[in-house]
C-alpha cells in the first residue's frame, strides 16, 4: 500500500485534532450559500476545513458542529468572519487586460456624447478584493484622459471586509506590480524605502478617485441611487448557481446607464438571462431592451 502524501498526512492529522464530519460540510455549504451566494463543490471540503479551523482555534472550540451552531445562533458576532474566511480573493493588476482597453474606448465615447455635461462618469467594481482591480480602473481613467483628475468616480465594493481594509490602504509588496511596464510604475506608484523597502503604494490621486464600501450582492437593496457607465462584476458569478446569478443581474441592470456596460469574467456567460443582458463584446454585456426595471 502506498504511503500517504505529506499533504494528506497533514490533513489527516488536522482532522484528528478537530471533528469535521460530512454533515458539518453540508451545513457549511448551506450557510455560505445563504450568506454570500457561494456554491461549494464537494472537492472544496479540505479547503473549507483549512480556512475555518482558524476560527475554531480563535474561539477555542474543538468541533465544527459547535462552531456552526455559533454562526447560526449569533450571526451578528461571527457571520462576517465566516464569510471572510471562505471568500476567495484571487486578483491582480490589469487582470484580463482586454477589458481595460474596452473601458477606455467606452469612456471616450461617453464623454464625447455628454459634451457639456460636467457630471462624472461612474464605475462600480463589485468585487474589489485587495484593490488591484479598482486601482487598475483608476489608472485606466487617468490614462484615457491624460490627467490625475479624470471625469470618473469609482465605487469599489466587496463582501469581505478584511480585504476592503487592505484595498483602501493601497500598499502592496513590490512584486505585485512586476507585470506593469516601467512608465506605469513610475507614474502611479510610490516605491517604499527604509522600513518600507520591498513595498509600494498607489499614488494618493488614485485613492481619491475611489470610494471603498462593503456590499453583499445578495442584498435586496444595494443602496445605489446613481446610474453607472460601467459595472465590473468579474469572476464573481462563477461561484453562484444560475438562479442566484439571475437575481443579482436583476439588481445590477437597473443601475446601468442606458449605454452602460457590464464587464464579466472570462468564464462567465449569461445565456440564461437573455431577457436581462445581451452580449456586446468579449464578456461585455448591455441591458436587454426589456431587461430590468428601467
Amino acid at each position: 500500500m502506498a504511503e500517504p502524501s505529506p499533504a494528506m498526512a497533514a490533513t489527516s492529522a488536522l482532522e484528528r485534532a478537530f471533528v469535521f464530519e460530512d454533515r458539518d460540510f453540508r451545513r457549511v455549504c448551506k450557510l455560505i450559500h445563504a450568506h454570500a451566494g457561494i456554491q461549494l463543490q464537494p472537492h472544496k471540503r479540505d479547503m473549507v476545513y483549512g480556512r475555518l479551523v482558524r476560527r475554531l482555534r480563535a474561539l477555542e472550540l474543538e468541533r465544527f458542529s459547535d462552531y456552526l451552531d455559533y454562526v447560526e445562533n449569533d450571526p451578528a458576532a461571527e457571520a462576517q468572519a465566516f464569510v471572510n474566511a471562505l471568500t476567495t480573493n484571487l486578483t491582480s493588476f490589469f487582470r484580463e487586460d482586454y477589458h481595460f482597453a474596452a473601458l477606455s474606448e467606452q469612456l471616450r465615447h461617453v464623454q464625447q456624447q455628454r459634451r457639456r455635461d460636467a457630471s462624472p462618469m461612474l464605475i462600480w467594481c463589485c468585487a474589489a478584493s485587495t484593490g488591484e482591480e479598482p486601482y487598475s480602473l483608476a489608472i485606466t481613467a487617468c490614462e484615457t484622459f491624460d490627467t490625475f483628475t479624470p471625469p470618473v468616480r469609482i465605487l469599489a465594493t466587496d463582501i469581505d471586509t478584511s480585504v476592503l481594509q487592505a484595498a483602501a490602504r493601497g500598499v502592496y509588496p513590490i512584486e505585485r506590480i512586476d507585470g506593469l511596464d516601467m512608465p506605469r510604475k513610475r507614474r502611479f506608484f510610490l516605491r517604499g524605502s527604509g522600513p518600507n523597502a520591498g513595498q509600494c503604494r498607489v499614488r494618493p490621486e488614485l485613492q481619491a478617485l475611489i470610494e471603498f464600501r462593503p456590499l453583499n450582492l445578495l442584498d435586496a437593496d444595494y443602496g445605489l441611487r446613481s446610474r453607472y457607465t460601467a459595472v465590473f462584476c468579474r469572476n464573481v458569478m462563477i461561484y453562484f448557481d444560475k438562479a442566484t446569478q439571475y437575481k443579482v443581474l436583476q439588481r445590477i441592470v437597473p443601475v446601468l446607464e442606458p449605454e452602460g456596460r457590464l464587464y464579466a469574467g472570462h468564464s462567465e456567460s449569461f445565456h440564461h438571462a437573455a431577457d436581462l443582458v445581451s452580449p456586446c463584446g468579449r464578456t461585455v454585456y448591455r441591458a436587454s431592451t426589456n431587461g430590468g426595471d428601467r
